[in-house]
């Protein structure tokens, strides 16, 4: 018969490890979303911001976002739609294509509301396309490139917020188009914090790009 200090020793030595599994699952998955984060990160650092050499466009693509709840333009629109406005007025490209549908505010579809700003700055409204339905930006550049391939347009300078443009790289880059991708400036100096904010969210975002939506929403334009 086995002593019994031995018994208890082997009891206690199964508790202590049924005790310890929580603890080295939560440690592996905290493993895990850092690597993940890592991956992120790094994809955006290398993110290519053109496959072209063309110093002309047959567009410029301008990657939506929300306006307010009352459907008025919001700082960032102003600031990507006024970019755009300076990179026709320099004969980058002789059209905008407008992007963005009602996937933050369900009465105000972006892209109608940054065709007014483009018009109250001077754009004809025989060189603004609108496309209203996209909801992420996937669809921002999937949509926008059947307008152009139903156009015979092959080429597009893509401009939107120097943070979202690395995920918008890798979402380009899958695309058959010459593109290359142009930053807006802020209209006003940001503070240290949101850019920080901003950048952090947008590696979430180029996480779940990585990990998700690039297998599970495909683009076909």
């Amino acid at each position: 018969m086995k002593p019994k200090h031995s018994r208890r020793s082997k009891k206690h030595s199964r508790r202590s490890k049924a005790t310890n599994l929580p603890a080295k699952a939560a440690i592996a998955f905290g493993l895990l979303v850092l690597g993940i984060l890592a991956w992120a990160a790094l994809a955006r650092h290398f993110a290519p911001t053109t496959n072209s050499s063309l110093e002309r466009f047959d567009a410029i693509i301008v990657l939506g976002t929300p306006a307010d709840r009352e459907g008025n333009p919001t700082p960032d629109q102003l600031t990507r739609v006024t970019e755009a406005v300076r990179e026709y007025d320099r004969g980058i490209a002789p059209r905008l294509i407008l992007t963005g549908g009602t996937a933050h505010n369900y009465h105000f579809a972006e892209a109608r509301v940054m065709a007014r700003i483009a018009e109250a700055q001077g754009i004809p409204e025989s060189a603004i396309l609108i496309e209203p339905n996209a909801l992420d930006t996937i669809q921002n550049a999937c949509y926008s490139v059947r307008i152009m391939k139903a156009h015979n347009w092959k080429s597009a300078e893509v401009v939107s917020a120097g943070s979202h443009l690395p995920r918008a790289g890798l979402i380009f880059s899958r695309l058959p188009l010459e593109w290359r991708t142009h930053p807006a400036p802020p209209l006003a100096p940001e503070s240290d914090l949101r850019n920080g904010l901003e950048s952090a969210v947008e590696t979430l975002k180029t996480a779940r790009f990585l990990v998700w939506t690039r297998q599970m929403e495909r683009c076909d334009p």
